[in-house]
């Protein structure tokens, strides 16, 4: 396996801004560091689902994917959507608040990678480049699922490192910052639909 082709590839992948990321960092911003933890541990645990049964299934899914490409980009650029609807339209004093804060970030982070097309692509690309074509036993499957899952739950912590240690920063530009982290989850919903 080109080592080194595939770190720059999940290294580029993973810590570039997408959904997972930017809902991170607002997240942090939002609830704090410690709190969006959960989120994090949540990404990386769906992400090492999805890379399980892409290691699994990888067959049958490059078999199908054409089919289900189109509908599940839709589902995709509709919750970034929403996501970015959601983040544009909070308020400090929100009165979802209270319900949002029983809501577990960790299952959030864990569905989210259900809906996130560039997750899923990502989570079959690499499988299909790097893993399939050097490895067969299960063995090196789960320890590549566990790498990419770790690297998952990094990346998004990195990002609700920089919402955190920003946050008395955010706060005081908060309108600002939801209408550039809408933005950029817009921009991910848009980027999807053309590639």
């Amino acid at each position: 396996m080109p080592l080194f082709s595939f770190l720059v590839f999940v290294i580029i992948t993973s810590f570039t801004p997408g959904p997972n990321n930017i809902m991170a960092m607002s997240f942090a911003n939002k609830h704090g560091l410690a709190r969006t933890l959960q989120f994090c541990i949540g990404v990386g645990v769906g992400f090492l689902t999805i890379t399980g049964l892409s290691c699994l299934f990888n067959g049958v899914l490059t078999n199908i994917m054409p089919m289900i490409e189109f509908p599940l980009t839709i589902i995709g650029v509709g919750y970034m959507l929403y996501l970015a609807y959601k983040v544009l339209t909070s308020k400090e004093n929100d009165s979802d608040q209270e319900e949002e804060n029983k809501r577990s970030l960790f299952l959030v982070g864990v569905l989210l990678q259900f809906v996130n097309p560039k997750g899923i692509l990502f989570g079959i690309t690499v499988v299909a480049t790097y893993i399939l074509p050097y490895y067969s036993s299960y063995i090196s499957y789960f320890l590549f699922t566990l790498f990419l899952g770790m690297v998952g739950i990094m990346s998004t912590f990195s990002w609700a490192l920089f919402g955190s240690a920003f946050q008395k920063i955010l706060q005081q530009y908060r309108q600002s910052f939801n209408i550039v982290m809408a933005l950029l989850l817009v921009y991910s919903a848009i980027s999807i639909l053309i590639h």
